[in-house]
């Protein structure tokens, strides 16, 4: 679980432990990861201000399946790889799955299709299929290319790889990358693109907070009607 971000877009709130209908939306995503019974261990990322205040919360949520809570890295990958370290140390791992921390909408059924994806080719990540037309712009502003819409997806998190792989990956790829995702890319492994969900948004805004809100409300109030 990578949280390391500045939260630089939110006007001065530590979005990772900002209030989503009553708990901190790091909450929301670690109930999920706790929940999902494939997953035997978690390793928490966090900031290096915001250790402590992780640490607080996995004890005050009784959460018993996070191993280790560290500080992240100056880069995402450096984040990733710190978590990384946690679990290589703990025990032996054969599947790892990578989420960020400000993706609240997370659920049980996605982690399930990462995992069905990533048993096929070794690599897996959540996308979905881009609505909008998507433009190539030039440096002046000028429209260079207009690639065809259906071979679009935005990818996501969560993101699941054979652990011995994205292990080697971190240990050859140095240069930045954008997720783990195009770092396994980088070395030409296949990676597996599966169904994320429209919903599964990243909170980078204080908007977001007020749709993912809404999101977990309407999740919420779906589950209580199948009961």
């Amino acid at each position: 679980m990578v949280a390391a971000g500045g939260s630089s877009r939110m006007g001065g709130i530590d979005k990772i432990f900002a209030p989503l209908l009553g708990i901190p939306l790091l909450a929301h995503v670690l109930d999920q990861m706790e929940s999902f019974s494939p997953i035997d261990r978690i390793a928490l990322v966090l900031g290096p201000g915001s250790v402590d205040r992780g640490k607080d919360l996995v004890r005050q949520r009784g959460y018993q399946k996070i191993v280790q809570v560290r500080a992240g890295g100056e880069r995402r990958q450096d984040s990733v790889r710190a978590g990384l370290d946690a679990l290589n140390t703990s025990a032996s791992c054969q599947w790892v799955i990578i989420h960020d921390g400000a993706r609240p909408c997370l659920d049980g059924p996605m982690l399930q299709r990462g995992l069905e994806a990533a048993r096929e080719s070794g690599a897996a990540v959540a996308g979905v299929p881009m609505k909008d037309t998507i433009k190539v712009v030039t440096a002046q502003g000028l429209v260079a290319d207009t690639p065809p819409r259906d071979t679009l997806w935005a990818a996501q998190t969560p993101q699941v790889f054979r652990f011995s792989l994205l292990w080697d990956a971190h240990q050859r790829c140095a240069d930045p990358v954008t997720d783990d995702a195009a770092m396994v890319e980088s070395l030409g492994y296949p990676v597996k693109m599966f169904l994320g969900s429209y919903e599964n948004l990243k909170v980078t805004t204080p908007e977001d907070l007020d749709i993912a809100a809404l999101l977990l409300q309407r999740r919420n109030i779906a589950g209580a009607a199948l009961v």
